[in-house]
């Protein structure tokens, strides 16, 4: 069984964080949400995403705040992550139809603390360290990952401290429909300044 070990410091892993109960009565609710188009750098992704309390873009409409559905949640996962629920400032769910990969990313630097519910299937995550753009990269030499873990159906995770600021991590493109639910906490205005 994973116990966190081989991953970097910050990143934990939580099998069976939700029940099958759970997990259905979040499907029933996820059914009635609206879902957008997610675009990144003019690319638009295979995944459809749904953001509740904040959002990466500011100059668009504020999103509607989280719904009642996902206060049980988050309130669960504050209470992992021993942090207030209303920390939680955004959530995000993520659709990702057969075969939506996310591709190497590291989260939005307004947002600190990341954790994720996966729901329906599970999914690869595999992270490597951060490098800035622009840095020179040998010819021919391709940046594989240093870490990967089966995020299993109903399980959570958290990224923080080192595994949040000094990774990126990416999902292969996944073979069922799966449901993601992230929360993000915001970094304060000072941690904003410093380097990333």
């Amino acid at each position: 069984m994973f116990d966190g070990a081989e991953m970097p410091p910050g990143f934990r892993y939580r099998a069976d964080f939700l029940t099958s109960d759970q997990e259905r009565a979040l499907e029933k609710e996820i059914s009635g949400v609206t879902f957008s188009a997610f675009e990144m750098r003019g690319v638009v992704a295979r995944r459809r995403v749904a953001f509740f309390g904040a959002a990466y873009d500011t100059s668009g409409p504020a999103p509607p705040p989280l719904p009642a559905f996902l206060l049980p949640l988050r309130d669960a996962i504050a209470k992992w992550a021993d942090v207030d629920p209303p920390a939680f400032a955004m959530a995000l769910i993520n659709e990702y139809p057969p075969g939506a990969p996310i591709g190497w990313h590291r989260d939005a630097p307004q947002y600190a603390i990341v954790a994720g519910v996966s729901l329906l299937s599970s999914c690869r995550m595999r992270l490597r360290p951060y490098v800035r753009p622009n840095t020179p990269v040998q010819a021919g030499h391709r940046r594989a990952a240093t870490h990967e873990i089966l995020l299993e159906r109903r399980s959570a995770y958290l990224l923080a401290g080192e595994s949040r600021s000094a990774y990126e991590h990416h999902i292969p493109a996944v073979t069922a429909l799966r449901y993601s639910i992230t929360f993000r906490t915001l970094r304060s205005r000072r941690s904003l300044r410093d380097p990333p």
